[in-house]
């Protein structure tokens, strides 16, 4: 059986790389698709979203899209202007291949994309959020609705499409686990907020296999949350990273009202949290590797 060629968008970022590494060492043909051209052994073609330009020949014989590609979240102050950037960089990609998809000859039949559990808002309620629950109403609620509004129009070309909600990706290549790691190692690592806050985490090679996994099982199809089975709060991650270091937590939670001066309304993503489940995909058969923080943070310590 010939493997899929999968092309990929947003290949450059943290999930990107891992997914690709993963799906090459399995088999698959994997391209990409970028704001510049990358040089390896990965072929890559770029696209120009603003002015809606996609290269010539990036989509051939290409089985499966995944879906990838948005501004950091988290990598720059939101401004008025970041935040349309954020927006735009989500839903214009995805209007662009969509538009592709439907006035272009292919051979797409999966388009697998990245959303964020941000669908459910962080409003710090005690509500285990499902697949099913009604989205919130704060910026990244609604950035993450018309972003999946976006992704459900290519549903309509015939094309299986499935959206992971991610959560909160623990690698040690970035995101929030490399964050957090940093004072803890200096030895000013400490709660933020009350602690009490919940992170819905997910391993990074978890996340990979659940992409895979959609890949390959196509009776997959609408939006599954991309987290583990298991929650823990900002303090007992906190906790995990410093006993993973063998550094001590010997400062104060920083303050809420510090952690407002400092960022802004983008205080409200390490200050504010939800707890969401990831029972759908479990049901499914998907299993994870990494249920337990313990196991997942010290994975990427041991010597």
């Amino acid at each position: 059986m010939i493997p899929k060629r999968i092309l990929i968008t947003g290949a450059s970022g943290l999930v990107g790389a891992e997914l690709t590494a993963n799906l090459i060492t399995v088999g698959y043909q994997v391209v990409h698709l970028g704001r510049t051209k990358r040089m390896g052994k990965v072929p890559s073609f770029t696209w120009d979203v603003d002015k809606g330009y996609i290269e010539e020949g990036a989509l051939q014989a290409i089985d499966t899209i995944i879906h990838l590609a948005g501004a950091g979240i988290a990598d720059k102050p939101w401004t008025v202007r970041r935040k349309q950037e954020i927006v735009d960089s989500r839903t214009k990609s995805t209007a662009l291949l969509y538009q592709y998809l439907k006035n272009n000859a292919h051979q797409v039949k999966s388009f697998i994309s990245a959303s964020a559990i941000g669908y459910y808002g962080f409003g710090g309620s005690d509500e285990v959020f499902t697949e099913e629950s009604k989205p919130g109403s704060d910026f990244l609620a609604e950035v993450v609705k018309a972003w999946e509004h976006e992704v459900d129009k290519i549903q309509e070309l015939n094309i299986r499409t499935v959206k992971i909600r991610i959560g909160i990706v623990l690698s040690d290549k970035g995101g929030a686990l490399k964050e957090i790691a940093k004072p803890v190692g200096w030895g000013v690592g400490a709660p933020l907020g009350n602690g009490k806050q919940p992170m819905s985490w997910i391993h990074i090679d978890d996340l990979c296999m659940m992409f895979r996994y959609a890949v390959e099982n196509e009776n997959l199809i609408g939006a599954y949350n991309g987290v583990a089975p298991q929650w823990s709060s900002n303090r007992e991650v906190t906790k995990a990273i410093a006993k993973a270091l063998h550094r001590p937590l010997l400062l104060p939670p920083v303050p809420s009202f510090v952690m407002k001066l400092m960022l802004g309304e983008m205080a409200n993503l390490v200050l504010l949290g939800s707890k969401v489940s990831s029972e759908k995909i479990q049901q499914t058969g998907f299993k994870f590797q990494f249920e337990d923080l313990t196991t997942a943070i010290e994975s990427f310590y041991r010597k």
